[in-house]
């Protein structure tokens, strides 16, 4: 068997553009594509990409997402910065929602958490800190 890639992760939105706009605008994430139709979408975000496609085209190819809940996750996404304080305020800017603010781990993390404007989860976090 040849050895797999974690391309990307599609979420599936009611707008694909206003949501590029807001991902770029909050996380200041470049973007690689949007496709003509507008319904689907990908940004610059490493090795993997984070993409979008709209409700309408995930029903028209007989798919049934779910509503997204962001008071019962079944997922996150994390950035991963060395300013989380920075990059919450950043967010919120943008018109992110707070769900936690800026918090310290025990195994030596700062996190956060917002909900975007579709309500999916999305964390902020610094490289953990290993002990010496």
């Amino acid at each position: 068997m040849s050895s797999l890639t974690f391309k990307y992760t599609i979420l599936y939105v009611e707008n694909v553009e206003k949501t590029l706009e807001f991902f770029e605008k909050a996380f200041a994430l470049k973007r690689s594509m949007l496709h003509e139709s507008g319904d689907y979408a990908e940004l610059q975000t490493g090795s993997t990409k984070l993409a979008f496609s709209s409700l309408e085209l995930m029903q028209q190819l007989g798919k049934n997402p779910s509503s997204v809940d962001v008071k019962h996750p079944c997922f996150e996404i994390a950035f991963e910065t060395d300013d989380v304080g920075a990059a919450l305020e950043a967010a919120l800017a943008a018109g992110a929602h707070l769900v936690q603010a800026c918090e310290e781990m025990p195994w030596g993390q700062t996190t956060a958490y917002v909900s975007d404007t579709n309500g999916f989860l999305i964390e902020l976090c610094s490289p953990v800190t290993v002990p010496s």
